[in-house]
């Protein structure tokens, strides 16, 4: 690579750190180029995508950023996980490859906005429930007081018109 090429792939790079979600360095060591493939297709499903790239480049486009410093980590085969739309979709994408091929690629660290995981804790992440599923876990947590009052109200409402017969039909008697 030329230093103009090598320039552009360092501001391409910074430009597609700042859409990711989130970021996971992992260790491929161990896979062959198809299992590669399969696991860079599956992530593509998931919304997410696996590159390797130089880790001199990494770290160069990585100072250049908010993001925190994980250099230290940038050692060795590196895999880079970009989870776009997801965060937990990629995550388990990589867990779910992971358990099926002799436990590669292995996690390094992640960065999920501006928070470090070690792996343990991108394990955790993997774990979460789907986006939709959590949405939908919010949403009934928040319509239940609604509820709650609406059917209170609705018994108030009931009630008022309870009396308000009661008392016309007593005048009428009247």
């Amino acid at each position: 690579m030329t230093r103009e090429q090598k320039a552009a792939f360092v501001a391409e790079f910074q430009e597609r750190l700042g859409r990711a979600e989130a970021i996971y360095l992992t260790d491929f060591t161990g896979l062959n180029v198809k299992a590669m493939t399969s696991l860079r297709s599956q992530l593509k499903k998931s919304g997410g995508e696996y590159l390797v790239v130089k880790n001199r480049l990494v770290k160069r486009a990585l100072a250049e950023t908010s993001i925190p410093d994980i250099s230290q980590f940038l050692e060795g085969p590196t895999g880079i996980v970009f989870g776009d739309e997801d965060a937990v979709a990629a995550a388990r994408t990589v867990t779910e490859f992971a358990r099926e091929n002799e436990d590669r690629p292995v996690f390094k660290v992640g960065v999920l906005e501006t928070t470090v995981l070690d792996a343990a804790q991108i394990d955790r992440v993997a774990g979460l429930p789907p986006r939709e599923e959590l949405l939908s876990q919010v949403a009934g947590v928040l319509s239940a007081p609604m509820s709650a009052l609406v059917g209170a109200l609705g018994g108030k409402l009931q009630e008022m018109t309870g009396l308000v017969d009661a008392l016309r039909e007593e005048r009428e008697s009247e």
